[in-house]
């Protein structure tokens, strides 16, 4: 099994930094493209979750390997899997979800808010959708085939509330330093739509937190360990 799940790690991760390669190749040599501006890359919370979905599917092929050849009941093994269980629940789910969601939803509307024509000449459809589209069927490929312990729901989604914190500041930064905006839709909004928008943006982080929760619980039983389990950790 868990040779199994190695070969297929390994496939996912052989995608996903194929698409992180292919972002920087093909961004980086256009300059009209953003990422030449301040804050490079690492401003678009698509090239994050791009990123973040390579280093999870890195530590899911170390994770095998170490079970390969040394034991699930190795201490190393141990930490690997509770990192990438924490890393799945708290970041790689909720946020491809909303990479997914947040940016077709806001492209059918009216695609100059999120995606603006100009960029066609410059990323071509297939890497569009890498970025934006496959990422849903890596996650559940990922929730179905491999189960995953949830932690508390409030610490997770403490975690998960750091992260869209920071990412916040770090837009609103950019902003501040640069006097320009990660994406054209908060050029259009006053500062209490931007508000009622970020704060709509986290609020929708919250049940796909959930979703991830519920989903491992319907898949495998169990999302997250049992108080007795615990205890006997401790």
């Amino acid at each position: 099994m868990a040779a199994l799940g190695l070969v297929l790690h390994v496939g996912l991760l052989a995608w996903s930094a194929f698409g992180v390669w292919q972002n920087v190749v093909i961004t980086g040599s256009s300059k009209g493209h953003g990422a030449h501006t301040y804050g490079g890359r690492w401003k678009y919370l698509t090239f994050i979750n791009q990123v973040l979905q390579a280093v999870f599917f890195g530590i899911c092929v170390s994770c095998d390997l170490i079970q390969l050849c040394l034991s699930i009941k190795n201490p190393l093994c141990s930490f690997i899997t509770r990192l990438k269980d924490y890393i799945f629940a708290v970041l790689v789910f909720p946020v491809g979800m909303f990479v997914v969601t947040s940016f077709w939803s806001i492209y059918a509307y009216d695609r100059e808010l999120v995606y603006p024509r100009a960029l066609d000449s410059i990323i071509p459809v297939w890497l569009n959708h890498t970025m934006h589209t496959v990422i849903l069927p890596l996650l559940l490929i990922e929730v179905f085939a491999y189960s995953h312990q949830y932690p508390g729901r409030k610490s997770g989604l403490a975690l998960l509330a750091v992260f869209c914190v920071s990412y916040l500041s770090w837009v609103l930064w950019i902003h501040y330093a640069a006097d320009i905006w990660v994406y054209p839709i908060l050029a259009k909004l006053d500062p209490v739509g931007m508000t009622v928008f970020f704060a709509a943006a986290f609020l929708i982080m919250v049940p796909f937190y959930c979703l991830g929760e519920f989903v491992t619980l319907w898949r495998w039983g169990s999302a997250r360990p049992s108080k007795r389990r615990r205890k006997k950790k401790n």
